[in-house]
């Protein structure tokens, strides 16, 4: 039953991936009404909220644009930083979006930036964790259950992660139209682009948590 769940998550991750990607390529062949590129659209929202201590610079990579809440960085792939797209608009919107919680001070941005160093600690160990414990279940099932208490971290991590995304969309969805950075015709395909992008995000959440039931159910069925 499980193989059937795990199967069905990654079939759905693949098509959320491949409707992303063709979203993003569809909408940056559409110059945004304002005509300015990532970067431009990146320094004005920030400006217009106030925010002048964040730096905006390209990144390499595909879709790797993020925003660095530890030295204060909104990084754009190039294709984003240089491009003067609707797609390059709302994603360098969305991770300025993340900029502006970080000033605001939001609530679930810091519970994931307090959560950052635990995760990392938490992945750099879990799966040899599990694995010994899955080994050695019948000797030493303690060992299994902290592995699923490491697990357990991430896949609160990956749903903290939802409304921080979600509400980042929000707040670079609000602003686009706003500020007229794109026009009527324009402002449904940034929230297309965006609402895509944060499908991939409730997978990511789905899948850790099926793989969070299917150890525990391992841990609970040495007792049968």
């Amino acid at each position: 039953m499980y193989w059937i769940l795990f199967i069905g998550i990654a079939v759905v991750s693949y098509l959320v991936q491949a409707n992303l990607k063709r979203k993003f390529e569809k909408y940056s062949e559409v110059t945004v009404a304002s005509g300015m590129t990532g970067a431009e659209v990146a320094q004005k929202m920030l400006r217009d909220n106030g925010i002048f201590d964040v730096r905006v610079q390209p990144h390499e990579g595909w879709l790797s644009d993020h925003y660095d809440p530890s030295c204060k960085t909104v990084n754009l792939s190039q294709d984003v930083y240089y491009s003067n797209s609707v797609a390059a608009a709302a994603v360098a919107a969305h991770e300025c979006g993340h900029a502006v919680q970080h000033a605001r001070g939001y609530a679930f941005l810091r519970l994931r930036s307090a959560l950052v160093p635990a995760v990392q600690f938490s992945s750099s160990i879990m799966t040899w964790v599990i694995l010994g414990g899955i080994l050695l279940i019948n000797v030493f099932p303690t060992l299994l259950l902290i592995g699923i208490l490491l697990f357990a971290l991430t896949t609160l991590f990956s749903f903290v992660t939802l409304p921080v995304e979600i509400d980042a969309s929000r707040r670079a969805t609000q602003w686009l139209q706003g500020a007229a950075i794109t026009s009527h015709t324009q402002q449904p395909m940034a929230v297309d682009a965006l609402r895509s992008a944060a499908y991939t995000y409730v997978v990511a959440a789905l899948s850790s948590l099926a793989t969070l039931v299917y150890y525990l159910s391992i841990y609970l069925s040495r007792r049968d």
